[in-house]
């Protein structure tokens, strides 16, 4: 099958998965910056705790891969019906809350780790399992969707919380969020029976199998990529409107930014497919992934111009792009397709462990110096050694029966 009729073929599939990527918990990582100053000044929270939102997800990471085991088992369908159950529930809680900040932090446990079936670990199963030729692209086009639907959601959602306040813009999150599930669910469903000639058949995990992927050096190689090239995460999932308030930029300067960095992420994603599909991994990695430290040193440094800022954004924007479909492709093309959303719920567990490490980090740097200038250069560094990671994958063939 040629490259445009994978797309013919396949569309029913690729649009419930894009759908579902745009709506599900991605979603979040666009838009809770947005709630940081109305949640801090409305319950007099700091910014150091609110740095902790990050670390929540130490504890959500040990059921990341009984998720991504029964995605292999029972389906995508059945995976992404129960994430779309947690999602919306989740931002009804954050709209009641009382300013208890343990509750704030017990609702972000819980649609992170049920959410997480709404990710990238679920629906890019669903494009790998049909798409060859064109496998690149078409994760890339599924995944960019969550930024677009972040460019899209920022500026929506920052004047619902300017002019109804931040609990009117969680209750319109949810409502928007469960409608798209139902949508992504009705989508799969006409594409069920397509779905089951192209799933290999599941079977027990052996113990040889778990110890043979742990031993192989690509393994390693590739979680441990991805755990530093996430390290500055939570930057821009929850503080870089607060960044950008201490580089000068507030207000429709900053949400207008934000804005700027999602729609950033979803041409870095479609560059970096298109570049999958005809250049090696190793090398679309160390170019793409490098791009961040020079935004991070851009940021750090003492100059403040809008144009600087949000330039030094879009370097960041392009790489995060690249990050999910590079992970996404390698695992696809170097292991098993029978056990691909276990592999990438390690790939997500090292992600969110990444995540967690950088909240705690921020955390303590806030506290000792009051500023994000030490975080922001430590992290240039982490995502440089994290791209090397990802390009010394290169040197390892696939295992055996990859395809």
């Amino acid at each position: 099958m040629n490259y445009a009729r994978e797309f013919r073929a396949h569309w029913r599939p690729l649009l419930a998965s894009s759908v579902g990527m745009a709506l599900g918990l991605s979603l979040n990582h666009y838009v809770m910056s947005l709630f940081a100053p109305e949640l801090l000044k409305e319950f007099d929270w700091t910014r150091a705790q609110f740095a902790l939102v990050g670390a929540m997800s130490f504890i959500s990471i040990f059921l990341i891969p009984v998720a991504g085991r029964l995605t292999d088992r029972f389906g995508p369908r059945v995976a992404a019906a129960v994430g779309f159950t947690a999602v919306p529930l989740g931002y009804l809680a954050f709209s009641m809350m009382n300013g208890s900040f343990g509750l704030f932090l017990g609702i972000v446990l819980f649609q992170s780790a049920l959410g997480t079936l709404t990710t990238t670990m679920v629906f890019s199963r669903v494009i790998v399992e049909r798409y060859d030729k064109a496998r690149g692209f078409a994760l890339s086009l599924v995944i960019s969707c969550a930024p677009m639907g972040g460019a899209i959601a920022v500026p929506f959602i920052g004047d619902i919380i300017a002019d109804h306040g931040w609990r009117s813009a969680y209750e319109v999150l949810a409502l928007v969020t469960a409608v798209g599930g139902i949508l992504t669910l009705v989508l799969m469903g006409e594409a069920r029976n397509d779905a089951a000639k192209v799933r290999p058949a599941t079977h027990k995990l052996s113990r040889q199998e778990i110890a043979k992927l742990f031993a192989t050096p690509l393994f390693p190689l590739a979680i441990g990529g991805m755990l530093l090239v996430n390290i500055p995460q939570l930057l821009v999932s929850s503080q870089l409107v607060l960044v950008l308030a201490d580089n000068g930029a507030t207000g429709k300067v900053a949400t207008g930014i934000v804005a700027l960095y999602a729609a950033g992420v979803a041409v870095g994603r479609v560059l970096c497919g298109l570049a999958l599909d005809r250049i090696a991994v190793q090398y679309v990695a160390i170019i793409t992934l490098g791009l961040p430290a020079i935004g991070l040193a851009a940021m750090a440094s003492s100059y403040d111009a809008t144009w600087i800022l949000s330039g030094a954004i879009l370097l960041m924007a392009l790489a995060q792009g690249a990050e999910s479909d590079i992970g996404a492709y390698l695992i696809s093309r170097k292991f098993a397709l029978r056990n691909y959303s276990l592999i990438a719920s390690f790939m997500t567990v090292a992600l969110t462990l990444g995540s967690a490490l950088g909240s705690v980090m921020l955390s303590y740097l806030l506290s000792a110096t009051g500023s994000y200038v030490s975080f922001m250069i430590l992290c240039a560094v982490a995502t440089l050694i994290g791209a090397f990671l990802f390009y010394l994958t290169g040197r390892y063939p696939a295992q055996e029966n990859a395809e």
